[in-house]
């Protein structure tokens, strides 16, 4: 499904009723400028955004994937598109935790998403972004250790900010490494340098890791966002 059969249309001549007496929601101001995953209450991921422009309980979306909603479907001459209640996560750098609202959304020329009836649902310590189940080959460069060099890894998952992995070789928590991996077989090789944050479990000699990414350019995030929609859409497709 693709993201703006999410919304749907309604003849510009129908009027849309909303209750005149709403409540906003105090202190959001602080989460303007926010890198967020906006999805549907299903749990599809529909596109990643900045917040901004946050006053009261309304703000706007500037999006930055793919996915984003084009101008000439956002209306027509003879119809528009009717708002989507959507769920929103982001993350703080400031309180270091993941950041979780609700809204409505109505999209805008530019990419621009309208907010509406935005809500903070929770602050929590969760991961801070939603995560793509992978199981593909992949390796990693080390640089420093008894064996330094490019070993074979597999990606179990991968986000805007991280990954996980599983290999044969040892690492201990911080340590660090270039991660090689083609997330779609017709787009380049994707290349992040990573540190380990954890070690989730060790069976058989074949460790996992969580990591995060380091250094990454808004190219780079980019990259990967998109990289990662491309493949859950391919993922969807042959469910």
């Amino acid at each position: 499904m693709g993201l703006f059969d999410w919304f749907g249309k309604k003849n510009k001549q129908e009027e849309i009723f909303e209750d005149e007496a709403t409540t906003e929601t105090p202190d959001l101001d602080h989460y303007s400028g926010i890198r967020v995953e906006v999805a549907t209450f299903e749990g599809e991921i529909l596109f990643v955004a900045k917040l901004m422009r946050i006053h009261g309980n309304t703000a706007e979306l500037h999006q930055y994937s793919e996915a984003a909603i084009s101008p000439e479907d956002a209306t027509t001459d003879s119809v528009e598109v009717e708002p989507l209640r959507v769920k929103i996560r982001g993350y703080s750098d400031h309180e270091r935790k993941a950041i979780y609202m609700e809204g409505i959304i109505t999209p805008k020329e530019h990419h621009i998403c309208h907010v509406e009836d935005l809500t903070l649902v929770g602050i929590n310590n969760d991961r801070a972004f939603f995560r793509l189940s992978t199981n593909i080959e992949a390796s990693i460069t080390v640089f420093s250790g008894i064996s330094p060099g490019e070993k074979k890894c597999k990606l179990l998952n991968i986000s805007i900010g991280g990954a996980c992995i599983s290999t044969e070789y040892q690492f201990h928590e911080a340590d660090r490494f270039l991660l090689k991996v083609n997330l779609l077989e017709d787009r380049p090789l994707s290349v992040m340098y990573c540190q380990v944050l954890r070690i989730i479990e060790k069976n058989e000699n074949i460790f996992e890791y969580g990591c995060k990414f380091l250094e990454l350019t808004e190219e780079d995030q980019e990259t990967i966002t998109q990289n990662i929609f491309e493949a859950q859409r391919k993922q969807r497709s042959t469910v």
